[in-house]
């Protein structure tokens, strides 16, 4: 782990609001020269402590209205099960996330659909033929608040 001080942070809070600031733009907030800043995004990257910059996708504008997240048991477990299942699952394009997780279900699944019935075709025709699956949990979201991360908000 890299020694991360307080200028750091700065520019990781502005980062995570938008990933499409330049380095210019983030030292004029700072108080930074652009290469000073550079040189900072550089080492955060390096240290893997930035590992990516992500557009955020309005998924509702682009017709896909229903988000579903499912909890997966799986019915027979073993090494060979949860590799085949994990290579099944992440083929199938409306499955967003998959998290593998201890306590009820085994999975836990995040999906996207246009509508209840494009969801309803997902889960018959894609998960449920998944190999090794077993009880199944659908839980529909209704809304979502963003959080800030373990940074917080910028000040």
């Amino acid at each position: 782990m890299t020694d991360i001080d307080a200028t750091d942070q700065a520019i990781l809070r502005l980062l995570s609001r938008d990933a499409t600031l330049s380095a210019a733009s983030i030292g004029r907030s700072l108080g930074l020269t652009q290469p000073a800043t550079w040189r900072r995004i550089k080492r955060l990257t390096d240290a893997g402590v930035l590992a990516g910059r992500r557009v955020v996708l309005d998924n509702a504008a682009l017709g896909f209205g229903v988000t579903v997240f499912l909890g997966i048991r799986l019915a027979t477990k073993g090494r060979t099960s949860l590799e085949d299942f994990e290579r099944a699952v992440t083929a199938i394009p409306e499955v967003q996330v998959v998290q593998h997780v201890l306590g009820q279900f085994d999975y836990r699944l995040r999906i996207t659909a246009r509508d209840i019935s494009d969801f309803e075709r997902i889960l018959r025709r894609r998960i449920m033929t998944l190999p090794g699956v077993g009880q199944v949990e659908a839980n529909v979201m209704l809304s979502e608040e963003r959080r800030p991360g373990p940074l917080g908000a910028a000040p």
